[in-house]
């Protein structure tokens, strides 16, 4: 284990760090030495599932990588074990979705991500995608400012 999971950062007025720490009860899942899942509370679907890392961050780049490798394969595990991965006629789904920020719809200042299934129209998650025409000179041209700041 890196130095960061050995240092695992909590913060004692977090309702997530007090779930990891079992000081509130949870509805736990899988649990691995970086990773905290359970049973979403107020689901917008059934097994709607959190998954945290048990470092605490408030947002995504707030966090170490090792936490972040973490969390795919638990989530990975969460949708086969919801039976996610197979394909229906009825075009069953599911969106993980991770927020940063009030403003992107971030209610815990605790990086998590929600998976959430989509077995219909009306169940789960609910996108609004207010997409824009690109304009494609501009497009290139920050392009070429991402991969300049990406390169340095």
């Amino acid at each position: 284990m890196s130095a960061a999971a050995a240092t695992v950062a909590h913060d004692a007025s977090c309702i997530f760090c007090k779930i990891i720490k079992g000081e509130i009860p949870s509805f736990k899942l899988i649990e691995t030495p970086l990773t905290y899942s359970f049973l979403d509370i107020e689901p917008t679907s059934k097994g709607h599932v959190l998954i945290i890392p048990k470092y605490h961050g408030a947002k995504l780049h707030n966090l170490p990588d090792e936490y972040l490798a973490d969390i795919l394969p638990v989530t990975k595990k969460l949708v086969k074990a919801l039976n996610l991965e197979i394909d229906s006629p009825e075009g069953t789904g599911y969106n993980v979705l991770q927020n940063n920020g009030r403003i992107a719809h971030q209610v815990v200042d605790h990086v998590h991500f929600h998976l959430i299934p989509k077995p219909d129209e009306k169940s789960g998650l609910i996108v609004g995608w207010p997409a824009e025409k690109t304009d494609f000179d501009a497009l290139g041209k920050f392009h070429k400012e991402l991969l300049s700041k990406l390169e340095n």
